[in-house]
């Protein structure tokens, strides 16, 4: 059962931290900001409400999306191969079989040692999720830092606009400026964690690399330095296809989670050689 991934304490403690950012919000710092009963308290907790449920949903989107297997019956087209050596290593098309499942794997898929079979198109195994990242669910995962990123950069404006806005006296009142610096310094930590592993995912977007891909990418660049050659990437065809291939073609469905209508099989994929 995919709802049993969310017996996890990882799962859990995700879900515990959004709750208690949540309540710390809207109950302690927009209550003592503005209030939550005036016009402008009533928006930004409306607002923070909506953007703590669009997390939710694409954190609960993750947990439960099969990442993608690789079929039993799935056996390679090596028909009509008549393209150079190089350029056959270079389209990373050639046999790649398992050694752990004994079967062949299709481009870009990987074992996962914790989830005991391959994954298609993985980009790595999530503890937090208690899933792997992976072909179905690259795109719920990525919007899912996206939008966390967000929710906690506006939790820390907040918090920050209610410690100006207060007459800060010297003499008692410790535990609350103790609760203070304390909220304010885990959200500058969480929005510095998000935001870094946003902008890591926008650069593999852009490129269409997984991180697998980016350190293999590491070691075959520098082969083929010692070889006098140059290397690219064969998945990287041009910024806006790289984005379209995951978010789809349609921008008005990029910060949907679950519209993934432009996937396909996750075993065949465009090289920059076929263009």
């Amino acid at each position: 059962m995919k709802c049993q991934r969310f017996l996890s304490i990882p799962v859990f403690s995700v879900f515990l931290l959004m709750g208690i950012i949540y309540y710390v919000t809207l109950f302690i710092f927009i209550e003592d900001w503005i209030g939550l009963q005036s016009s402008a308290g009533t928006l930004n907790a409306l607002i923070f409400t909506w953007m703590a449920s669009l997390c939710l949903f694409s954190f609960s989107v993750c947990v439960l999306t099969d990442p993608g297997q690789v079929p039993s019956s799935y056996v390679p087209d090596v028909e009509g191969n008549d393209v150079p050596d190089q350029e056959s290593q270079n389209n990373s098309s050639q046999l790649r079989q398992c050694d752990k499942c004994c079967t062949y794997k299709p481009p870009r898929a990987h074992h996962c040692r914790i989830c005991r079979r391959c994954v298609l198109r993985m980009d790595h195994h999530c503890l937090w999720i208690n899933n792997c990242v992976g072909y179905w669910n690259y795109k719920a995962f990525f919007i899912l830092v996206l939008y966390a990123t967000v929710t906690s950069i506006y939790s820390l404006v907040i918090i920050i606009s209610c410690v100006f806005q207060k007459n800060w006296d010297f003499g008692g009142r410790i535990p609350l400026k103790i609760f203070y610096v304390f909220s304010g310094v885990l959200m500058v930590a969480l929005s510095g964690t998000l935001g870094t592993l946003l902008g890591w995912h926008i650069y593999l977007i852009t490129h269409n690399m997984t991180t697998i891909e980016y350190y293999e990418g590491i070691r075959a660049a520098w082969l083929a330095r010692k070889s006098g050659q140059s290397y690219r990437h064969p998945f990287d065809l041009s910024v806006y296809k790289n984005i379209t291939m995951v978010l789809g073609p349609s921008m008005l469905k990029w910060l949907c989670p679950t519209a993934v209508s432009h996937l396909k099989d996750g075993m065949h994929y465009p090289t920059s050689h076929d263009s």
